[in-house]
């Protein structure tokens, strides 16, 4: 298949979705043409809610609509989904309500838009409430398998969703599991535990480290809570080398997900890869991912050197 971006997945599966369970609404914060929510018009238009740019009012919406027993997917982009952080917590997520909340646009890899508009903060402020689910899925096929998790799953959550085309790694066979991380590429000497855009940097950083004879896991969380402990542990107790890679802030994202596990589990060296605590800027795709130390090229160089400090 040709690459596309986990957004499009996101709208596809709302559509089947919706064809599926009656009760299953979209509503959007006036970004729908881009967040791919108004793909459920085309199954019934009656149950997409346009909220205008008023990303409080439509999650305040939603749990009404939650409460009542409908299944709302609510979505904008990922970073103006944080002006409703206080409806999340003190209306979905304190109560425990039925609401998906869906922010696309995320991390650098936005682009052009600049750092107003590249959410890096969001994992991490999603992942401190209680009571929610936060998953970020790497290509199309996973975002759709993610979509319809989340339908039988009842509970708040949050997906991360991202704006450019990706490739696609999984068939239409794969199983998707809240939870449960995937073991993507088996190694000896580290692992990569990865999401969203940065397991594909790894998997090519895996290619060319095998060039130089290292052996590297590379591991994909799609769900970073409730995030796969005893899969972390046990590579962690293989190899007594673990990296993490995100397109996010490394404070409270991925890397310190991992982090916190093995601190209270199992100590070993560990390198995070992710935005150092800064923001990005406006360019290119890829030329940001190399300017700021995310590219496949800049994960070698810091495997690389990890590694030498376990020996």
């Amino acid at each position: 298949m040709e690459p596309k971006a986990t957004r499009e997945g996101y709208g596809d599966a709302l559509a089947e979705i919706a064809k599926k369970n009656k009760n299953v609404v979209a509503l959007d914060a006036d970004l729908n043409d881009s967040t791919r929510s108004d793909y459920i018009k085309k199954v019934d238009p009656s149950r997409f809610i346009g909220m205008g740019i008023a990303e409080q009012d439509m999650i305040g919406t939603a749990a009404g609509l939650a409460v009542c027993g409908k299944i709302p997917y609510a979505s904008t982009f990922a970073i103006f989904s944080e002006r409703a952080f206080e409806f999340m917590r003190n209306i979905v997520s304190r109560n425990k309500l039925n609401v998906k909340l869906a922010g696309s646009h995320a991390g650098i890899h936005t682009g052009e838009d600049g750092k107003s508009a590249q959410a890096i903060e969001d994992i991490s402020i999603y992942r401190t409430l209680p009571n929610m689910v936060v998953i970020q899925p790497c290509d199309y096929i996973e975002t759709k398998k993610a979509v319809h998790a989340l339908l039988d799953y009842h509970g708040p959550s949050y997906m991360r969703l991202l704006r450019n085309p990706l490739p696609i790694i999984h068939d239409h066979n794969y199983k998707f599991k809240i939870g449960k991380g995937e073991i993507l590429r088996k190694g000896k000497d580290a692992v990569i535990f990865a999401t969203g855009t940065m397991v594909h940097e790894s998997l090519k950083a895996a290619e060319l480290l095998k060039k130089n004879k290292i052996d590297v896991y590379v591991v994909n969380i799609h769900t970073i809570k409730p995030i796969d402990e005893k899969l972390i542990i046990g590579l962690a107790k293989k190899t007594n080398c673990v990296i993490t890679a995100e397109d996010h802030n490394i404070i409270g994202g991925l890397g310190s997900a991992v982090a916190e596990v093995l601190s209270e589990n199992y100590p070993c060296i560990m390198k995070r890869i992710g935005m150092e605590d800064r923001y990005g800027e406006s360019g290119k795709p890829d030329e940001l991912y190399d300017k700021y130390g995310l590219s496949a090229k800049h994960i070698v160089e810091k495997v690389r050197k990890v590694i030498k400090k376990k020996k």
